[in-house]
Formats: C-alpha cells, sequence, structure tokens
C-alpha cells in the first residue's frame, strides 16, 4: 500500500477503485436481486483497477484504450487495458470534477470544447493517469478526439510512450468495413510488437463466441424492455450491459453470467406486469446521448416521480450489434470492424452521415413506444446538433414530441439542474403530457 500511495500517476485508480469498494461494502450480502447484480459489477470494476495498479507496480504490460477499439482483441490476448475518458464518466469523480473542469479551463483549454474531453486531457498532463506499455488512440468520432491523441503523443512523461489509433473511414459500406478490418489487424500487430502479448486465433475465437452470448442476452433484454410498463428505466439495464460487453468483461464468462441474471430479473419483472419500483410510468423518454454523469440523480428519479416519465432507452442501451461470424480470422476481424466502426454508441451516430440519428429515432421510438425524444444537446456534441432539426422533422413524422435541452453531461453550472427540470415541465405540461 505505501508503494500504492507514493505515485501520484496512481492516486486518481486508487481512489476510484477504494471508493467501488466501499459501496462494495455497503450493499455486500443484500438479498435484493438487483443490489446483488450491482455487487458483481462492482466486484468486476475493483478487479480491473488492481490489474492495472499490479501492471503499474511491477512493469508488466498494459495498454491504455477506448471502448470502440474491440476489446475482445484485448481479452483474447490476455491484455489489462484502462479507457482513457473512464474518470470523466465515473461517480467516483464526483467530489473532484468541477474543480478539475476548472483547472482544464486553466490550462487554456476552450470551454467550447467537450468537457469530457477537457478532463481527459487535463488527468493526462496532471499526471493522474499511469502511464501505459503503449496507447491505442481514437480518431473519431469528432474533432477532440484526434486532439486528445495529439496531447497524449506529446505530453512529457508519455512522450515516450508508442502510440497507434485506427484510421477510421467515413461511409459504413462494405469497402469500409474490410478497410477497418485491416487497421485492426494492423492494432493487433502494434499491441504484439510493444507488450510481448501474441493473439493465438483459436483464443481470439473463444472470446468473440463468449462475446456472442453476452450479446444475445443483451439483445433479449432489449426485448423485454419493449414491455409496457418498462421493468427498469435509467439506472438499469442498457449501460451496464455496455459497460460489461465493452469496457469491463469482453467475450469474459463471468461477464456473460451477469447479462444473464439481469435478463432473468426483467424477464420475471414482465411476466409480472412490474415497472419501476414506485413509479407509475405515464411518459416513455428516449434520452438520445450519454446519460448525465455528475447531476444524473437531481433529474432522472425527480421526472419518475413528477411526472411517471421513464427512460425506456437511452443511446448505449440501443442494440443495433450483430453477431461475430467465428468461422475463420477474417470473419472475426471483419464482423469486430464493422462492430466498432458502425454499431458502438456516439461513434455509430457521429462518425458518419445524418441517417444514423434518424434511422436510430425511427426504430426506437416504434418499438419501445417512445413518447418523447430527448436530444439533451451537450455542448461538445456538435456534430449531433447539426441534425437537430432533421431529428425534430422525424419526430413530427412519427407522431412524437422532440425536446432540445441545451446543457453540458459533467458540468451542471452550464445548465442547471433546476433549468433542466423547469425546461421539461413546461415542455410536458405544452404538449399536454402532463
Amino acid at each position: 500500500m505505501g508503494e500504492e500511495t507514493n505515485r501520484k500517476d496512481l492516486e486518481r485508480i486508487i481512489e476510484e477503485r477504494d471508493y467501488f469498494a466501499f459501496i462494495l461494502d455497503a450493499i455486500e450480502g443484500s438479498d435484493n436481486e438487483e443490489d446483488m447484480l450491482q455487487e458483481r459489477v462492482l466486484r468486476v470494476m475493483v478487479k480491473a483497477k488492481n490489474k492495472i495498479i499490479d501492471c503499474a507496480l511491477n512493469d508488466k504490460p498494459f495498454i491504455a484504450a477506448y471502448f470502440c477499439n474491440a476489446p475482445e482483441l484485448f481479452s483474447a490476448m490476455d491484455l489489462p487495458w484502462y479507457m482513457l475518458m473512464e474518470t470523466a464518466f465515473l461517480n467516483a469523480s464526483a467530489p473532484h470534477i468541477m474543480g478539475e473542469i476548472d483547472k482544464s479551463v486553466d490550462m487554456g483549454l476552450g470551454t467550447d470544447l467537450c468537457t469530457a474531453i477537457r478532463l481527459s486531457i487535463y488527468y493526462c498532463e496532471a499526471g493522474l493517469n499511469p502511464a501505459p506499455t503503449c496507447i491505442v488512440n481514437l480518431l473519431f468520432p469528432c474533432d477532440g478526439a484526434p486532439m486528445m491523441s495529439q496531447v497524449f503523443r506529446k505530453h512529457k512523461a508519455w512522450a515516450h510512450v508508442p502510440n497507434f489509433g485506427a484510421d477510421p473511414p467515413y461511409h459504413s459500406n462494405e469497402r469500409s468495413i474490410e478497410y477497418f478490418a485491416g487497421e485492426l489487424k494492423r492494432m493487433t500487430s502494434f499491441i504484439e510488437e510493444h507488450t510481448g502479448h501474441k493473439l493465438d486465433i483459436d483464443r481470439l475465437r473463444e472470446v468473440c463466441d463468449e462475446s456472442n452470448k453476452a450479446y444475445s442476452l443483451w439483445a433479449d433484454y432489449n426485448e423485454l424492455r419493449r414491455s409496457v410498463p418498462s421493468p427498469h428505466g435509467w439506472t438499469m439495464g442498457g449501460a451496464q450491459f455496455f459497460a460489461m460487453t465493452q469496457c469491463f468483461q469482453a467475450g469474459d464468462p463471468m461477464g456473460t453470467e451477469w447479462c444473464q441474471q439481469l435478463y432473468n430479473i426483467a424477464e420475471k419483472k414482465v411476466k409480472a406486469k412490474q415497472g419501476i419500483e414506485g413509479v407509475q410510468e405515464k411518459i416513455r423518454l428516449f434520452w438520445f446521448d450519454i446519460m448525465p454523469v455528475s447531476w444524473c440523480y437531481g433529474l432522472f428519479p425527480w421526472l419518475e416521480q413528477e411526472f411517471g416519465a421513464v427512460v425506456a432507452m437511452n443511446m448505449f442501451g440501443n442494440f443495433p450489434y450483430k453477431l461475430i461470424d467465428t468461422s475463420t480470422e477474417e470473419t472475426m476481424f471483419h464482423d469486430l470492424a464493422e462492430r466498432n466502426l458502425c454499431h458502438e454508441p456516439m461513434i455509430r451516430q457521429a462518425r458518419g452521415t445524418a441517417e444514423n440519428f434518424v434511422d436510430d429515432i425511427r426504430r426506437i421510438v416504434r418499438d419501445y413506444k417512445i413518447d418523447v425524444v430527448i436530444w439533451p444537446g451537450h455542448m461538445g456534441h456538435k456534430d449531433g446538433s447539426a441534425t437537430t432539426k432533421l431529428m425534430s422533422e422525424v419526430c413530427r413524422e412519427l407522431g412524437v414530441r422532440f425536446l432540445h435541452i441545451g446543457l453540458d453531461l459533467f458540468d451542471p453550472r452550464y445548465t442547471t439542474v433546476e433549468e433542466v427540470k423547469d425546461k421539461m415541465a413546461e415542455f410536458f405540461y405544452a404538449m399536454d403530457l402532463a
């Protein structure tokens, strides 16, 4: 423990681990099924943090990467990794996040730059992330992502760290997928060269088969989410499936077991026609973006209690995925490329054409009996804001309401929670929904 606490670059990751361990201790032993699921998630988070700490302290290979870089490959190579933007999205960051946003501005980063990207740059510049063996960077979906890549390349403590970014084509056609499959192969060779961990194709097939099981359960779970009332709302479901399959346990049987348990809970609730406990569902929402991080608890319980407004689906719970054909090396790389280029949230919508936004709205409004599509209008998601008029027109076509708010998903000072509440309440009353 002494060596851990003497490392500034490990301070934040240790704090995150200890935060999750504290919450784990608080709910451990609960006989509530959903608490038991959360307990399993917390154990996974603690284990993941401990792996990175161990690697950093003992000079073992590990990488820094992103969720949309085919993490099944990392699992197949038995290679620990952490997500470079992860800290900004964790509740463990809540005590620091406002001050760190201000410090990112003090560094000279403009307030018009996405807050998550500003924070990630700040964490690097402040020495709060452990330098990995190599970096698998992100060059899409927005202009800020390559900017982060440049920071990691030039930062004095990380300048020696080898850096690779898979080049994303603009379109989602077959030619683009084949090109990106080649990029994933180049990425694999890069990781092998710098970590010494080799990819075994038979092991990749095992991981992809397991990943398919988890994704199949996610698809089945999303069928249950169509039910009225919805078995789960903003606190449970899609975001956790995404975290398990893309960030923490890609292709891991323990992750699949967790997915099965969540499906079983939802199935039981649907059969009993049970919705969210203590909520009388009246309005079904599609929150078309990331769920807010530091201020979600100030908004969504209020929506449920005040208006019976339930998040029936959100961008990260959305399921546009296809399963991976594991018959050959070529089919695996092809399907991993398609998933990570064309299906992943934010990547799917913002990397390419406006159809990616409007087609998702059409499908989700129909499948989930949506009453209101909410485009939060995160200040950093200018790519999506450019399609606001198109999204609004599609909703009018479909006969559902569309609300564009304008906020910061990380900084409640941009648009306060009370201002968001006022805007949503006014909207519900004006649209005869309340």
